[in-house]
C-alpha cells in the first residue's frame, strides 16, 4: 500500500477527538486504503483488535446492516466497555438514515468514528445538515505528484516522472500494474472507472437517462480545463455539437460532476475589491489520465494540464483556490483592462498569488506572465511556477521550478 502522509497526519491529528471523521472524494482515490493504513497504525500503537470494527456498506455480506437500526445494534454489541473503540464505516451513504446510527454511536463517549462516502448521494450539503457541527471532512484526492514519484522509486528522472504522471493516472491502483503493460491496463482501468462514476454515481443519483448528452458534456469539460466558461457558453457549444442542452440542464449536470468530484470549479476573484465574481468560472478535472481518456488528442495541451496539476495540489494543501482578476491601466490611452492571475490561494489568514507557465525563457512570454503579478500591490507572496530550472526573483515575484514546488521542496 502506498503511504499517504498528508491524510495520515490529519487522521492522527483528529484521533480520539469527539468529532466524526468523514473521508470524501472521487471513487478509488484511496479512502478505504487509508482506513487500512490507519487501523494498522492503531494496532501498532497497542490498540487491541477487538477495539476496532470496520464495515464496508457495499459488501453483500453486510446487506442485513443496511437498516440503520441493525447497523447500530451490530456495532453496539461489539463495543469493548471501559476502553476506546474505533469504528470505521465505508460507503456509509448506502445506509438510509445512517446519521441516526452515527449520532447515537458518537454519543457513547468511547467511540471514535470514521466514515467514507460518495458525496453524489449526499446532495446539497447533507453531511452538514444531518450531523451539523459534529464532524470534520477530510477530502481525499488521488496521488499527488510527490506520492506518485514515491510509488515508483528510482524508475524515472523527475521530468520523466511528470510525463508518466500525466499520461498514466494519479489513481493509486495504477501504480500496482506491471511496467510492461501499465499503460494498456491503466487505460482500461480508467475507462471502467469513468463508466462507474457516470453510470452509478451520477445517472442513478440524479435519475438521468440521457447518457450520450452527459458523456458529451464530460468530454467537452475535459477538453476545456483551464478555460473561462459560463453555463450559457457551454449550452451553446453543446447545442452546436448536436447535443441540445439548455442552461438549466447544463448547470444540473455540472453540479453532478462536482458532487462526485470528477470536476472542480474555480470561481473568479477580484483581487482589488476582495470579492468573488459570479461569471466566467474555470473547471479542472480530478485526474490527468481521465482527461487523456475523455479529451483524446486535445489532452496534449501541456500548459492547461500543468495548470490543472497545480490547482489540485493547492486543494490538497488545504487552500481555497480562485482565479484572480487584476485591473491594469494603459497610461498612454488612459484605459483600464483586466488581466488574470492563474490562482489566488487562501488558507486561514494566508493568501498566495500564483502564475503557471510551461516556460518563460522567451522574454515576451516572461513579461506577459509577470505582468498580472506585478500589478498586485499588496505584500502577499507571489510565485511564478514553470518547468524551467533556475530560481529567480523578479521585483518580488519568486520564480520556482514547478516540479520542485510539487515535491514540496
Amino acid at each position: 500500500m502506498i503511504d499517504r502522509p498528508t491524510y495520515m497526519r490529519l487522521l492522527r491529528l483528529y484521533r480520539d477527538q469527539t468529532l466524526i471523521k468523514i473521508l470524501t472524494g472521487v471513487r478509488r482515490s484511496g479512502k478505504s486504503t487509508l482506513f487500512r493504513l490507519f487501523m494498522d497504525e492503531l494496532r501498532g500503537s497497542g490498540v487491541a483488535g477487538e477495539q476496532i470494527q470496520c464495515l464496508n456498506m457495499e459488501d453483500v455480506d453486510n446487506a442485513s446492516l443496511l437498516d440503520y437500526r441493525e447497523l447500530h445494534r451490530h456495532i453496539k454489541e461489539r463495543l469493548v466497555a471501559g476502553k476506546p473503540n474505533y469504528v470505521f464505516l465505508d460507503e456509509i451513504q448506502n445506509v438510509p438514515d445512517f446519521q441516526k446510527a452515527v449520532r447515537s454511536l458518537a454519543d457513547k463517549g468511547n467511540v471514535d468514528l470514521y466514515l467514507t462516502g460518495s458525496n453524489s448521494k449526499l446532495q446539497s450539503g447533507e453531511w452538514a445538515t444531518s450531523i451539523a457541527g459534529r464532524y470534520v471532512e477530510i477530502h481525499v484526492l488521488p496521488l499527488s505528484f510527490r506520492e506518485f514519484v514515491d510509488a515508483y522509486p528510482g524508475r524515472w528522472s523527475r521530468d520523466e516522472a511528470y510525463t508518466a504522471y500525466t499520461k498514466l493516472s494519479s489513481f493509486p491502483q495504477v501504480a500496482a500494474f506491471p511496467g510492461e503493460q501499465r499503460q494498456e491496463m491503466a487505460d482500461r482501468y480508467l475507462q471502467d472507472l469513468y463508466g462507474g462514476i457516470v453510470l452509478k454515481d451520477i445517472m442513478d443519483a440524479r435519475n438521468i437517462r440521457e447518457v450520450g448528452r452527459l458523456d458529451r458534456l464530460a468530454r467537452f469539460m475535459a477538453d476545456s480545463i483551464g478555460s473561462e466558461l459560463s453555463v450559457k457558453s457551454i449550452s451553446n457549444a453543446m447545442t452546436a455539437d448536436g447535443f441540445k442542452a439548455s442552461p438549466p440542464t447544463v448547470e444540473a449536470y455540472l453540479q453532478a460532476f462536482r458532487d462526485c468530484y470528477l470536476f472542480y470549479k474555480a470561481d473568479r476573484y477580484d483581487v482589488k475589491g476582495k470579492r468573488m465574481l459570479k461569471t466566467q468560472n474555470k473547471y479542472y478535472i480530478v485526474d490527468p489520465g481521465l482527461r487523456q481518456l475523455l479529451a483524446g488528442k486535445a489532452a496534449r495541451d501541456s500548459g492547461h494540464l500543468l495548470e490543472n496539476t497545480v490547482y489540485l495540489e493547492l486543494v490538497r494543501r488545504g487552500y481555497r483556490v480562485s482565479i484572480g482578476k487584476v485591473d491594469l491601466w494603459d497610461g498612454a490611452e488612459a484605459t483600464r483592462r483586466s488581466v488574470e492571475v492563474d490562482f489566488v490561494a487562501q488558507r486561514g489568514g494566508e493568501t498566495l498569488y500564483l502564475q503557471v507557465s510551461e516556460s518563460i525563457l522567451d522574454p515576451v512570454t516572461r513579461e506577459r506572465e509577470l505582468r498580472p503579478l506585478l500589478a498586485i500591490r499588496d505584500s502577499n507572496p507571489k510565485f511564478l511556477l514553470t518547468r524551467d530550472y533556475g530560481d529567480e526573483l523578479f521585483d518580488g515575484v519568486q520564480h520556482v521550478n514547478v516540479l520542485k514546488w510539487l515535491m514540496g521542496e
